[in-house]
Order: C-alpha cells, then sequence, then structure tokens
C-alpha cells in the first residue's frame, strides 16, 4: 500500500501505530486491500451492511455509466497548477487564503464519503450491464473482459478471437488486465471463475467493500490477539512480538496505546472487539482524513504556522495530486 505522494502507509492512511501492525497483517493479505473479506456474514449480527454505510436508495439503471467522483468538481485536464488552485479555493471555507488542518481534514473526509458512496451506487448498475451472456446473477471473467477491452476501444472481432497473450496489445492495457486478473482471484471467494455482486465491489473498490474490512479485521486478529478470545488488548495492541514470541518495545509503545485507548476502545472497557475494530479500520472513519489533513500540512509548512499557503501546496504539487484532497479514488486504489 501506498501513502500520499508515493510516502509509506505509516506516514498517511493510518497513525503512526498502524503502520506496524498493518505490516503484520498484510504480510500474507496481499491486498489491493481488494481489503476482501467477502463473506456474506457480517461480524456480528447486529451490523447492518448498507446501515453501516448509510446508503442511500437509488434507482439503478442497466446502462449506468462508471463515473469518477472527482470529475463531478473538477475537470482534471486542466494544468496541475489551475487544477489545485481550484480546490485550494474550495477547501478554504473562510476565505482566509490559508488553509488549516480542520479545513483539509473536514475536506478530505467529505470527499472519502463521496467517492465510497459513488462506488456503492454505481455497483449494482454496472454489475447488471455486465452480467448478460448469459444473465445469471455472477459475472464471469469473459463477461468482465469483453466489457473492459470494449471500453477501452478495442474492436469486437479482436475481443471475439483474441488469446489470453494479447499480442496486439499495447504493454499498458496487457499491465492493467494482468493486475484486474490477480484482484479477480482475490476477490472471487466463492467459485474462482465468477464473482458475485459483493465480490464485484470488493474488485472494482475494495475500499468501499465492508467484506474486504472484515477481512483485515480477521487478520489484525489474526496477528495480534494472544490470548485468541477474538478482542485485543491494551498490551496485545501496543506491545508487538517476533517470531519467538519475545516482546518488543519501542518508542512507539506510548502512541500506540493512546491510539488504543481514544481511538478503538470506544467503551472504554480495555478490550477491542470486532464492531470496534471494524469502526477503527473503517476509511470513512474521519480519523483516517484528518491524519492525512496532518501528514499534508506537515510535510507542506514551509514557515512552519500551522497552515498552508497557496504557494506551499503549489511547491509540493506532486505530494498533493496524489493525495485524497484531489485524487481521491486513485488514491484509494493505489493502497488497496
Amino acid at each position: 500500500m501506498r501513502g500520499v505522494g508515493g510516502l509509506a502507509l505509516d506516514v498517511r492512511y493510518f497513525s503512526v501505530c498502524v503502520p506496524l501492525l498493518f505490516y503484520f497483517s498484510f504480510l500474507g493479505l496481499v491486498l489491493k486491500l481488494s481489503i476482501p473479506l467477502r463473506s456474506h456474514q457480517l461480524l456480528h449480527p447486529s451490523v447492518d451492511h448498507q446501515r453501516f454505510y448509510q446508503q442511500s436508495d437509488v434507482d439503478h439503471q442497466p446502462e449506468i455509466q462508471e463515473t469518477i467522483v472527482e470529475l463531478k468538481e473538477f475537470d482534471k485536464s486542466i494544468p496541475p497548477v489551475q487544477l489545485l488552485t481550484l480546490i485550494f479555493k474550495s477547501v478554504d471555507k473562510d476565505n482566509d487564503k490559508l488553509v488549516s488542518v480542520s479545513e483539509l481534514s473536514e475536506y478530505i473526509h467529505k470527499r472519502t464519503k463521496e467517492h465510497i458512496n459513488q462506488a456503492l451506487q454505481e455497483n449494482y448498475g454496472l454489475f447488471m450491464a455486465i452480467d448478460k451472456e448469459p444473465r445469471n446473477g455472477v459475472i464471469s471473467w469473459d463477461e468482465y473482459h469483453h466489457y473492459f477491452l470494449h471500453q477501452h476501444g478495442v474492436d469486437e472481432e479482436y475481443i471475439r478471437t483474441h488469446n489470453e497473450r494479447h499480442s496486439g496489445l499495447g504493454r499498458s492495457l496487457k499491465e492493467t488486465i494482468a493486475r484486474d486478473k490477480a484482484s479477480w482471484s482475490e476477490a472471487a471467494r466463492i467459485d474462482p471463475d465468477f464473482l458475485t455482486l459483493d465480490e464485484f465491489l470488493a474488485f472494482r473498490h475494495p475500499e468501499s467493500s465492508h467484506d474486504t474490512i472484515l477481512t483485515l479485521v480477521d487478520d489484525l486478529l489474526d496477528k495480534l490477539d494472544r490470548d485468541g478470545d477474538e478482542t485485543l488488548t491494551e498490551d496485545e495492541f501496543a506491545l508487538l512480538q517476533v517470531g519467538g514470541g519475545e516482546q518488543v518495545v519501542s518508542q512507539g509503545e506510548e502512541e500506540r496505546r493512546t491510539e488504543f485507548r481514544s481511538l478503538i476502545d470506544s467503551d472504554g472497557n480495555g478490550r477491542a472487539d470486532r464492531n470496534e475494530l471494524l469502526r477503527y479500520i473503517d476509511p470513512k472513519n474521519p480519523r483516517h482524513a484528518r491524519e492525512e489533513a496532518e501528514t499534508l500540512v506537515t510535510l507542506s509548512d514551509s514557515d512552519h504556522d500551522g497552515k498552508l499557503t497557496l504557494s506551499e501546496v503549489l511547491t509540493k504539487m506532486d505530494l498533493f495530486l496524489g493525495s485524497k484532497m484531489v485524487d481521491t479514488a486513485k488514491s484509494f486504489h493505489d493502497e488497496f
């Protein structure tokens, strides 16, 4: 997983302590995150999938076209300087020509929710548009692959007759197909040749998939829950272990303890259950936007006044262009 502008995950997607944990957690996961969990059962019967994401009812049309939420407000075909200038003005709510951490955090959180809700709303329509030959409630790789090639302007004759080596396609397109194939394998939990509706969401938008987040929770518990009681204590979260079970007390222990108390253990009982871990990891948790905003300001605030000017943003152009402030979808997909 990559962070803001190519930075490591520890300075961006999670707080200082979590990267170490997720390093262990992800070692065997691969994740694109597909973050995939994908069971059709949620962690707890009381946690409802749609209520958790607060997905609004929409009229799903089979011919729905995939959109990128960022383009609703900003045309990314315009030059980067103009794009960042437009976004800076949008973030600067009080029009004081300075962007604070709170303004940036609020903006990133808003864009994150828009992106995830958009993905949820589009998933059904796109699924129905691809599930055609036959229309049987699942999507085969051939159906998706046909759709993909068609969307990239490949002619029908090639689509019908091509071989798996794709000798007639350019390198970039072949690399994209290879990545899709790997992501497909991660998402297809029931049948390797087909994706259900939920699996299709995890395939295309792992950051929007509840099942994916559940997989992360399971993997985190598997790596850190030393007594096997399906919860994490503060010590289990804060004190990492190496191969033989030897405890490693690092300089970040106090930060991890603070993290556990303030952001994970919401009921204050000293243990984090699955639902608490689910909320903590959920990309829509405002803490992620706050952490990214703090990181962006820290790395760009050249006069150390705690706020950003447009000049400071433009000086770190690549950093911001790769962040959720500008390209929420790509930033998520690079991580997951």
